[in-house]
């Protein structure tokens, strides 16, 4: 009887079973199991895949606590665009399919009305999926559904406040502020509601800049938030706000307020919190001692060593305020040790210390921790350009700085009675070789104390006379037929030690240098290395050794340049950098005081001519500039009295007339020259040009001048006058621009231009008649260019034009161009010399009965540019 009531109580359990998974069916059963199984099945799974996908999004964000950090962690790159259908995060993905499927399959929807009361929550954990995963235009679909089909649910505002977030990362900020300020006025909202919409107000009015009115949502919202790490979050942005506001006291209470929850937050909260106050120290009013020791205790509390980096810095920075550069510099070095994955902060620490450099004047060293700045930054940003444009400034100081100190030091050297130059170079060599050998006796001590302080039982020194080289060797790196498969042996003979066997290794090498392997290997003197030994007879050691040419002093003195001719040149090449650095100091860097001090030595040791009258103004522009009146009027006088003509007479004497207008000006002349060279008149551009270029020597316009005189060189004289002027341009202005476009032209131009080859006509494309004049003939070539306009008119079924090209100082082409062949172009010749009929079919005589040849326009080119008409017309 018992099994029938057990039969058909599960017999009825089935019934009402299958009756409840109908979501046709509104009735209570139905709706009650679907609304459970919603809850605890589908939309349980969905949530924590939504929390295991928000956790993944924080352990990816990297807070940058440099700059006002957002009020949501989580950042929106623009990268972050997707196709239809395309998800980022798995984890989202998956909280997603969880809410479809509860919308789909458990959805019970009678008479327009939803009768699941976890619908509203699934298409709430829809728009949080999509909104995490970045898709916010489908988030905004899913959080509207709510609020248009749900408006009595109990989430309704939280769909509100997910709403307007949603809104503001589409840019709607605006509007977000208005909503939220409404829902906030007009609801009774407490709670992580409240703190979720103040933060959400406070990020759109900071987002609008209005940040006075975020501190106040903030607050608001650190006030309500159960959650300690978002609590920390709304402390430190209000403590950045006020810091922008200049109100240290109050950002100084957010901080304390952090510091306070210790533990319950992250750590970084609480050590940037320190960091950040620590900025806000009074450094006129503070107790300097009592700042030095908490400082310590940040640096020396074993929890803050993942965040050394930064105190470090902080504690550099301090130093470095406070004029103590060698502490800074070692805090700054130790900052980089520690530094990870904060690039911005490797960054600063690097152009710190490029500064620091930069300001003693060490510009090679500064060069290098700009190089390693821009490592640290992000390519093209405004900060990056800043840091390249100071480096590539830097590049000619360098070069310039390198060849002044290298020419000093020589000459000074050469200077010297020779029994000085003896004496400084024995001291050097001295020096050299006492270091040397320190580095050697450090190299045995390591590889001694590596070796477990084991000794080799056998030294070579004893077996001198009966190893050949291959058995000494052999005999440190063991029989191959003792040694374990690995490596490994049991063992304690020593040369199964590797770092014995190294050391096995260095000694011979030390004693017999690198010999071949040979018979009789002792008897011959095989050794590689300066430093070798001499045997003598019988095999025996001499007992002399050949001493490396670095530790003689004869192998200095044999170095130094000994012809007047060489030690000219020497001293030229250093005025010169004596002068472009006194030029880049004054204009690049205003560093007038450096660049008083070269131009004052570039004057006292006899410079060029070409280099005294620009290095006297510039010194009177440096000294006006200093303050050093008498001295600006001293060389005011000088350089008036001596060189009356000069443009810098002019503009001393006249300095209120805008010279870059005037007539004289560089700019002027150098705009007419151009017009010249513009009409082909090549011998008057180079003519002018080397006047202008006297006339204005050390003047920065002076290459463009070269520059202009080596393309009319190269129209005139061909290739190979062109080459040399560029090449003398790289040489002499390398710091220009133009001095840095001839290099471009070497390297990049050169190639194609030097090519002597002529083309093939049948590779050619385009042609062109070339009738040839002699400039001293007296011929009218206007006139005939006029006829030859005339006859080509007649031309309709070519595009034809003709052209008036110098070729050399003695002659000059008039050239049809547009012809498509060979054949066409001697053909078109052959037409003009023909002559027409005229209206009674008499032959009339023919205007243009002149000599011709055609000829490929890329031929041509190589012509005019090599000046090698001759080669040509014997070829055809």
């Amino acid at each position: 009887m018992k099994t029938d009531y057990k039969i058909i109580l599960l017999f009825f359990c089935t019934i009402m079973l299958v009756q409840s998974c109908s979501t046709k069916k509104d009735k209570y059963i139905n709706r009650q199991f679907h609304a459970l199984g919603t809850k605890y099945n589908v939309l349980y799974n969905g949530n924590i895949a939504l929390e295991r996908g928000k956790d993944g999004v924080n352990n990816e964000f990297t807070e940058n606590f440099w700059e006002l950090l957002p009020v949501e962690r989580m950042k929106v790159d623009d990268e972050d665009i997707f196709l239809p259908g395309q998800t980022k995060n798995a984890d989202f993905e998956r909280a997603e399919e969880k809410a479809i499927k509860a919308i789909q399959v458990h959805g019970m929807s009678f008479n327009g009305k939803e009768k699941n009361p976890q619908i509203d929550e699934a298409y709430l954990l829809l728009g949080k999926a999509r909104y995490f995963d970045k898709r916010f235009v489908p988030a905004m679909a899913a959080f509207n559904n709510i609020l248009n089909k749900y408006p009595t649910s109990d989430k309704i505002n939280q769909v509100k406040i997910w709403r307007e977030k949603t809104s503001m990362r589409l840019d709607n900020d605006a509007g977000a502020i208005e909503k939220l300020t409404r829902l906030l006025r007009e609801e009774e909202i407490e709670g992580q509601d409240l703190a979720d919409a103040s933060a959400a107000l406070a990020q759109a009015y900071i987002n609008i800049k209005s940040k006075d009115s975020a501190i106040a949502q903030l607050t608001i919202a650190a006030e309500n938030t159960k959650i300690k790490r978002e609590k920390a979050r709304y402390h430190f942005i209000k403590g950045q706000l006020y810091n922008e506001f200049g109100k240290k006291d109050s950002a100084n209470l957010e901080f304390d307020a952090i510091i306070d929850m210790h533990r319950q937050i992250p750590r970084s909260f609480y050590i940037n919190a320190h960091i950040e106050k620590s900025n806000n120290y009074d450094v006129l009013n503070g107790d300097q001692v009592e700042f030095e020791e908490y400082l310590t205790d940040l640096e020396e509390n074993r929890e803050n060593r993942p965040f050394l980096d930064k105190i470090y810095y902080r504690i550099a920075e301090y130093h470095r305020k406070h004029t103590s550069d060698s502490l800074a510099e070692v805090y700054y070095n130790k900052s980089l040790r520690k530094t990870t994955s904060d690039k911005y902060l490797k960054a600063l620490s690097y152009e710190t210390l490029g500064n620091m450099y930069f300001d003693k004047n060490i510009y090679k060293t500064a060069g290098a921790y700009y190089d390693s700045t821009m490592t640290a930054m992000v390519v093209n940003t405004k900060p990056y350009r800043i840091i390249k444009k100071k480096r590539e400034n830097l590049d000619d100081v360098i070069y310039y700085e390198g060849i002044a100190q290298t020419n000093d030091s020589i000459l000074k050297m050469v200077s010297l009675p020779k029994s000085e130059q003896l004496a400084i170079y024995t001291t050097y060599a001295e020096e050299l070789e006492k270091k040397a050998l320190e580095v050697q006796q450090q190299r045995e001590e390591a590889l001694k104390k590596q070796g477990n302080n084991t000794a080799p039982a056998t030294r070579l020194g004893q077996s001198r006379k009966s190893a050949s080289p291959a058995r000494s060797i052999g005999a440190l790196t063991g029989n191959s037929r003792s040694l374990q498969p690995n490596g490994a042996s049991n063992s304690n003979f020593y040369f199964y030690n590797t770092t014995t066997v190294a050391y096995g290794k260095n000694e011979f090498l030390k004693l017999w240098g690198d010999r071949k392997l040979q018979d009789n290997w002792r008897l011959n003197n095989q050794r590689a290395d300066a430093a070798q030994e001499i045997t003598g007879e019988g095999g025996e050691l001499a007992g002399e050794t050949v001493k490396d040419k670095r530790f003689d002093p004869e192998t200095y003195l044999a170095s130094l340049p000994t012809e007047q001719v060489e030690i000219d040149s020497i001293a030229k090449e250093r005025n010169y950098a004596y002068y472009q650095l006194g030029i880049i100091y004054k204009e690049k860097f205003k560093e007038f005081q450096l660049a008083k001090s070269k131009l004052e030595t570039l004057l006292v040791n006899n410079p060029e001519d070409r280099l005294i009258l620009p290095s006297k103004y510039n010194l009177y522009r440096i000294y006006v500039e200093l303050g050093l009146n008498h001295e600006a009027e001293t060389m005011k006088t000088a350089i008036i009295k001596g060189y009356p003509d000069s443009r810098y007479a002019e503009i001393l004497l006249n300095p209120q007339s805008e010279l870059s207008k005037d007539k004289n000006s560089p700019e002027f002349i150098y705009t007419n020259l151009y017009q010249q060279f513009e009409n082909e008149e090549y011998a008057a551009v180079i003519a002018e040009a080397e006047a202008q270029i006297k006339r204005f020597e050390g003047d920065d316009f002076v290459p463009k001048f070269e520059i202009l005189k080596a393309s009319a060189k190269g129209r005139l004289y061909g290739f190979e006058a062109y080459k040399e002027g560029i090449n003398y341009i790289a040489l002499t202005y390398a710091d220009t621009e133009e001095g840095k476009r001839a290099k471009e032209i070497i390297k990049e131009a050169f190639p194609v231009l030097q090519k002597k080859e002529f083309v093939a006509d049948e590779d050619a494309q385009k042609f062109n008649v070339i009738f040839q004049f002699e400039n001293n003939s007296g011929e009218d070539i206007d006139a005939f260019i006029k006829t030859l306009d005339e006859e080509v008119a007649k031309i309709k079924y070519f595009d034809l034009t003709t052209s008036k090209d110098l070729y050399d100082e003695n002659t000059t082409f008039v050239v049809v161009h547009g012809l498509k062949s060979i054949g066409g172009a001697k053909g078109f010749g052959e037409l003009l010399k023909s002559g027409e009929k005229d209206k009674r079919g008499r032959v009339v005589k023919p205007k243009i009965t002149r000599p011709y040849f055609a000829i490929s326009s890329s031929n041509y080119a190589i012509i005019q540019r090599h000046k090698n008409l001759n080669a040509y017309l014997e070829l055809q």
